[in-house]
């Protein structure tokens, strides 16, 4: 984990500080590299961290629940979102849009609490852009490319040829992880998790 974090997340369980702004942890990884089951655990762990539900114009997929992990939306509905000004940060990936709602987003923030995203280096560049150093960047470094190409074959979900293009788009998303604030490799999921939770913790 670079720029380490100090204290420790174990069974500890935060608690929101008196007069503390909260703050946007912005989570990104290339595709199988665990981003989604992190920042699962680490709401579990954290009671003040609220996901943003994201916007994706694609299916879903096997065990995804509609208003849990996404809301999905056709592609027209995506474009007036996106027209409107009504998200965060939107981006391109895989062939389908994905976007985080503005709106729900910054009331969270203004009731004190912190907002997790779970997002690309796209969306990532956005939100720094919209809110600075609030914006709280983490990459989650896969251990190699080899055990990456493992994860996406075991979701059983692409074929190969969507795979080779998952592995060339996690190269080059791999090259912007220098920007991040925070990288953190995720080989073991828990030390992983308890990585990310520290540096929440650093920065809230």
């Amino acid at each position: 984990m670079s720029r380490g974090a100090s204290g420790t997340l174990g069974r500890r369980r935060l608690s929101p500080v008196a007069g503390r702004r909260a703050r946007v942890f912005v989570v990104s990884s290339p595709s199988g590299g665990g981003k989604t089951t992190v920042v699962e655990r680490l709401q579990r762990a954290l009671p003040r961290l609220v996901r943003s539900v994201s916007v994706p114009t694609r299916a879903p997929r096997d065990g995804e629940r509609r208003g849990r992990e996404y809301r999905f939306v056709s592609p027209a509905v995506f474009q007036r979102l996106r027209r409107s000004g009504g998200l965060l940060e939107w981006a391109r990936v895989h062939g389908a849009w994905y976007g985080t709602p503005k709106r729900p987003a910054l009331h969270t923030l203004a009731q004190g609490k912190d907002v997790v995203l779970s997002i690309d280096v796209q969306g990532a560049r956005q939100v720094r852009r919209a809110l600075g150093k609030r914006a709280v960047l983490i990459f989650l470094v896969p251990p190699s490319m080899h055990r990456l190409r493992q994860r996406l074959v075991r979701r059983r979900t692409e074929t190969p040829a969507a795979i080779r293009r998952r592995l060339a788009v996690a190269r080059a998303e791999l090259a912007c992880a220098a920007w991040y604030d925070y990288r953190v490799v995720n080989d073991r999921l828990e030390q992983a998790v308890r990585d990310v939770g520290r540096i929440i913790q650093r920065e809230g």
